[in-house]
């Protein structure tokens, strides 16, 4: 009898994860609807009725983990009690700022695609992967910085004379590095002189290698993770 309650409460769980990770998408994708423009006065009241809902039930959610936590604060200032306070935070202070501030409280509600990695054992383990490499990764950020912006004042001596209206300083040619670092290349801004192209054929490479070892790095810590007893 106590085997069976407890598979009918786990089943319950999992349902309501289900559920709460449903209404997670659902909002965002509601908040990305509220972006087009002449949108019917009838539309934007079902978005808001929709929004209300998903907030009351992430309220509920809150409330109900922090009731159920046996260390409460600990809770509250933990990764995931920060994550589903931000997920409501907009909504219930929004009446109480002006409309400027309102645009960047709105963007904060893409805050609850984060809640997701409770309930997905996938961006659970992206998750864990990137604590178990953060060190190598920081490593890598700060070395590829560094790169760009002397790629940047290299790309600066060479094509400052020819394209000064591009080139106009160490800082218009950080675009460019940061394109060219992350093998991207829009293309709107390129070298023309013979010591430039010269110069890019090498970043690209490095960026190359540089991309490659990152994703090395992480793809080695994901494999850990996945190798970890569930």
């Amino acid at each position: 009898m106590d085997n069976t309650e407890n598979k009918e409460k786990i089943g319950l769980v999992g349902t309501l994860d289900w559920i709460i990770a449903a209404l997670i998408i659902v909002s965002v994708i509601g908040f990305s609807v509220e972006t087009l423009p002449h949108l019917r006065p009838t539309t934007r009241n079902i978005l808001k009725g929709i929004e209300a809902f998903t907030v009351l039930v992430f309220i509920c959610e809150y409330i109900y983990r922090i009731y159920r936590a046996k260390r409460k604060l600990s809770f509250i200032f933990s990764f995931y009690g920060i994550i589903d306070l931000l997920a409501i935070l907009p909504y219930l202070i929004a009446p109480a700022l002006d409309l400027r501030s309102l645009r960047l409280l709105r963007f904060l509600r893409f805050i609850r695609l984060l809640k997701l990695a409770r309930y997905n054992q996938a961006i659970y383990k992206f998750g864990r992967a990137l604590v178990y490499a953060k060190e190598e990764i920081i490593i890598s950020f700060i070395g590829t910085s560094v790169l760009i912006f002397l790629a940047a004042i290299g790309i600066y001596h060479f094509e400052h004379a020819a394209q000064p209206e591009v080139f106009r300083s160490v800082f218009d040619a950080l675009w460019w590095a940061f394109a060219t670092f992350t093998t991207v290349g829009y293309g709107d801004v390129y070298p023309i002189t013979t010591g430039g192209r010269l110069f890019t054929m090498g970043v690209l490479v490095l960026g190359l290698g540089l991309v490659a070892g990152t994703t090395g790095i992480f793809a080695s810590a994901l494999m850990k993770v996945s190798g970890e007893p569930k």
